[in-house]
């Protein structure tokens, strides 16, 4: 409630100048990148990812120790902001005081539960994060090789400390269901059958080398990386991979939705609360779901009655999911028609858009040892120096991933949604680091999924097959709200959740079962997509109709955008002090 109370002042805004305090601002910003340098320390993937230089030789430290002191630090970084008077500062400055307590509290909100207990997602983990990983290591000179070896070096101690917090939460009841796991387990083994260390992806970096090195240390480094990887990265696999088939997969809880564990109601409610950014309980998304529910398949019944198909709603599901004119021979086809869907995107932005970031993108297939259990695509974020953003095709099983939904998954993907997104809040200017690297799933996915739509106003659906795979698209996020709450807080089965999927939306059933899975293990994250884009929607009908004629789309998406990502609360606020410049400008 504090921080929706705090957004409301912002209707009130001090003049500029007025009752600003010097002092304040510069204690609020000394605290910014204290806490800013403080997660750079405890998280060396994160200092990487953001070019940081000098943690490319560290691992996190994840003991139960290191996350009791990670927790103390944060309130007491809540204890510092607190006392700052925020009255006393510039609106600017504001608006970073507001995202900063939202970072905070939720943040503290949600370690109160332990989640280190459970430190992977159906497709997605510690185990994961290490591999994809190896292409951000910086790999320039003699010393970047050293770091990397010495990081290598450390990944059995760091695996020993991730399998001992799961083992906590297997004794705590805190743990993933038995039921997704057989699924997941393939993501443990793969680094683990490596017979070669020049085999094991994380020897690539020794491979393509400088030739800024001289020969003789090539050489060295080459040697001490295939030791390393051979002694310790192989075998801390091989470990991981044995415990996690012999005791987690036996000893995981049986149990389904999130509420059946310990102190499950209040982990989920936080959890909902997070990523919505919204007070709505559990039920009430659920019934909002309904609702997108019952509109979407309106809509979708339209396109079947257009198209002259005379068959039952299920018939024509069966007839998207089965003829082969709607899917790709081969993965080059797939990403082919991918990358000449993102094109023709890129040609329209300029008549959507006033600002287009600087950062290109491309077209990837996901990576071959993840496909069976990853989702149909994602974007992956830039690597500064080494590449530009990605958007990730999944290429494996053509016949599940149908060419009819391929330009929503390029909209929401690649451009206008996460690519551009994130590429244009890492671009905010004057505002302090850990903006850039804030990503609110909320406005992200919300962004992302009303990109999907954006796409009829940009002429991007050519055939009602096309604009039926968006439709398919919106109910699978709609259906989200139904089936992540149905799941995780009223006692839904999982054939329940792959029913709901199969009998509303055109969406393969490899994809639903991947889906299901995801959902089971990530609660509430399916929540967001949905709950922003709505938010999104109704802004833009309230700029619309408050300033007519005035009304400017490229102006109003760069409104939402300039900020970099918000809570939807205080997205509201930006765009309600869009609308009354635009207006006091016109008047």
């Amino acid at each position: 409630m504090r921080f929706l109370a705090v957004c409301l002042a912002f209707f009130v805004m001090p003049v500029p100048g007025y009752g600003v305090e010097p002092e304040q601002s510069a204690e609020l910003h000394a605290l910014f990148a204290e806490e800013w340098q403080a997660r750079i320390n405890r998280n060396p993937f994160m200092a990487v990812s953001a070019s940081v230089k000098g943690h490319g030789h560290r691992l996190p430290d994840v003991s139960p120790e290191a996350q009791t002191r990670s927790l103390q630090a944060d309130k007491d970084f809540l204890t510092r902001l607190q006392s700052i008077n925020r009255a006393s500062l510039t609106p600017e400055d504001q608006v970073n005081y507001d995202i900063f307590d939202f970072v905070l509290r939720s943040r503290i909100d949600h370690a109160a539960f332990k989640p280190w207990r459970i430190p992977f997602l159906a497709d997605a983990g510690f185990h994961m994060q290490l591999a994809s990983s190896v292409e951000a290591s910086p790999a320039s000179s003699v010393q970047d090789y050293e770091d990397y070896i010495t990081r290598l070096a450390g990944v059995g101690d760091y695996f020993d400390q991730q399998i001992a917090n799961m083992q906590m939460g297997l004794e705590d009841g805190f743990s993933q269901p038995q039921a997704i796991l057989a699924k997941i387990a393939p993501s443990f083994k793969a680094h683990a059958d490596v017979t070669s260390p020049a085999d094991s992806v994380f020897y690539a970096p020794f491979q393509h080398m400088p030739a800024s090195i001289e020969q003789a240390d090539k050489d060295r480094l080459m040697s001490e990386g295939k030791t390393v990887i051979a002694e310790t990265v192989i075998p801390a696999y091989q470990r991981l991979n044995s415990f996690f088939v012999e005791d987690y997969m036996a000893l995981a809880r049986t149990t389904l939705g999130a509420v059946e564990m310990p102190d499950g109601v209040s982990y989920y409610d936080q959890r909902v609360k997070y990523y919505t950014t919204t007070g709505l309980s559990a039920a009430e998304v659920h019934a909002l779901g309904q609702s997108e529910v019952a509109r979407i398949r309106g809509e979708m019944n339209g396109i079947i009655e257009s198209v002259g198909f005379t068959g039952s709603f299920a018939a024509f599901l069966e007839f998207l999911r089965t003829d082969p004119q709607f899917y790709a021979e081969t993965p080059k086809q797939l990403l082919q028609e991918a990358a000449w869907i993102s094109k023709r995107i890129d040609e329209k932005l300029p008549a959507f858009f006033g600002r287009l970031p600087r950062m290109p993108y491309g077209v990837r297939a996901v990576p071959e040892e993840i496909a069976p259990n990853y989702t149909t695509g994602r974007y992956w974020g830039a690597i500064p120096g080494k590449r530009g953003g990605l958007f990730m095709v999944n290429t494996y099983a053509l016949d599940k991933r149908p060419l009819y939904s391929l330009a929503a998954l390029a909209l929401h993907e690649g451009v206008p949604g996460h690519h551009l997104q994130n590429a244009l809040s890492k671009e905010v200017q004057n505002v302090p680091e850990f903006r850039k690297n804030l990503y609110v799933n909320a406005f992200g996915e919300g962004w992302g999924l009303y990109a999907e739509k954006l796409g009829i106003d940009m002429g991007i659906y050519e055939t009602p097959f096309e604009n039926f795979g968006r439709l398919s698209y919106e109910m699978w996020r709609a259906g989200r709200l139904v089936v992540d709450t149905g799941l995780h807080a009223m006692g839904w089965s999982r054939d329940q959740a792959v029913t709901f999927f199969t009998e509303n939306s055109a969406l393969s059933l490899h994809n639903i079962n991947t889906e299901v899975d995801r959902y089971i293990a990530w609660p509430g994250q399916a929540l967001a997509y949905k709950m922003g884009e709505l938010k999104i929607l109704e802004l833009r009908d309230q700029a619309q109709k408050a300033l007519g004629d005035q009304f400017d789309i490229r102006a109003f998406h760069d409104a939402v955008l300039e900020n970099g990502t918000l809570p939807l609360s205080l997205l509201q606020v930006k765009i309600d002090a869009y609308i009354r410049k635009v207006g006091a400008d016109a008047g």
